[in-house]
């Protein structure tokens, strides 16, 4: 199984996880934030193994599917992908994408939670 169908089954291991408690967003987003931790840190020591990467894609997905903040701690914690370009700008669009889907989400949700 290559690492971009982990990354697949694994975020459909969390969106599964994350159903089953009583606040599912909010453990949507501290289940991807871990994974993606995890990701970073295995694609650092693979990259220091010069053994198979995780690609790029599946990191800048686990980012934008919410594991943005795992992904800034990642690349603090490891020093991994901290100067590389595109990725660093691929990334940043990533996160703004994400940010904007959550607020217009809530936005349009509001009603319902006032």
């Amino acid at each position: 199984m290559n690492f971009r169908n982990l990354s697949y089954l694994l975020l459909m291991a969390a969106a599964a996880g994350s159903a089953c408690f009583p606040h599912p967003f909010v453990m949507w987003f501290l289940i991807i934030n871990l994974l993606t931790l995890v990701f970073y840190g295995v694609d650092k020591r693979a990259a220091c193994n010069a053994t198979s990467r995780v690609p790029e894609f599946t990191l800048l997905l686990l980012g934008f599917a919410g594991g943005w903040i795992g992904a800034i701690f990642g690349q603090q914690l490891f020093r991994h992908k901290t100067k590389k370009q595109p990725f660093r700008t691929w990334f940043a669009i990533s996160v703004i994408l994400n940010l904007l889907i959550v607020a217009g989400a809530g936005w349009l949700m509001r009603d319902l939670f006032l």
